[in-house]
């Protein structure tokens, strides 16, 4: 089951969409959206209001007997470690699964988002997980990211700069798409850009997939 950490369920939509295309015919998966949040997270506070959110949704799914495992449609996290704690089931998160495939092999890597205010907990996120050695850093869109939403030809391009930047400048030769909702502009980009660029809901289902098939 993929938990949308926003109320949005044209966002559900979109990334369970992507996860069905990434799992194929063999893991069905459902998308559920939180009840109450805000609309997007783009900042700590929101990231904090998600997380009890996520937990309720996923004890709901590990009560009910029909889930495999879990996945936190959000680059933040919000509630996995939780989830962890209190499921027995297998869990992951788009920026943990993404930062890891990125930084696979140990290659230089970088983000690229839209979300300034989260930066700073996207570099605990890297530090936490280990890979701080491997982080070129944090290249952001110019615009709200409200605003870049809501056109995604401005989007694709400004993520584009954002790539493209972190590989140019920085030294990248992956570059992770920090977002759920930006999962559509992920997709594009992979044929767009010559750096590789890691989608997050395509790499947390590939790290659910390798824990289900080696339980």
């Amino acid at each position: 089951m993929l938990i949308n950490p926003n109320t949005s369920t044209a966002t559900t939509a979109m990334m369970t969409a992507i996860a069905r295309r990434t799992l194929g015919q063999d893991l069905p998966i459902r998308g559920v959206t939180v009840a109450r949040g805000p609309l997007m997270l783009t900042d700590p506070a929101a990231l904090r209001t998600a997380a009890p959110e996520v937990l309720a949704a996923g004890l709901r799914a590990a009560a009910e007997g029909d889930c495999a495992a879990l996945l936190v449609g959000a680059f933040g996290d919000p509630g996995l470690d939780a989830l962890r704690a209190t499921t027995a089931l297998p869990v992951a998160g788009l920026g943990e699964a993404a930062l890891l495939e990125a930084a696979a092999d140990g290659r230089p890597f970088g983000v690229a988002t839209t979300t300034p205010l989260l930066a700073d907990a996207i570099a605990e996120r890297v530090a936490a997980l280990g890979l701080a050695a491997r982080y070129t850093g944090i290249r952001l869109t110019a615009g709200a990211p409200e605003r870049l939403s809501a056109d995604p030809v401005l989007l694709l391009d400004r993520l584009e700069r954002a790539v493209r930047a972190c590989a140019e400048r920085d030294g990248a030769r992956a570059v992770v798409i920090g977002g759920g909702p930006l999962g559509e502009a992920a997709e594009a980009l992979r044929a767009r850009c010559a750096v590789e660029v890691v989608a997050p809901i395509p790499a947390a289902c590939r790290a659910l997939t390798h824990v289900l098939m080696t339980a």
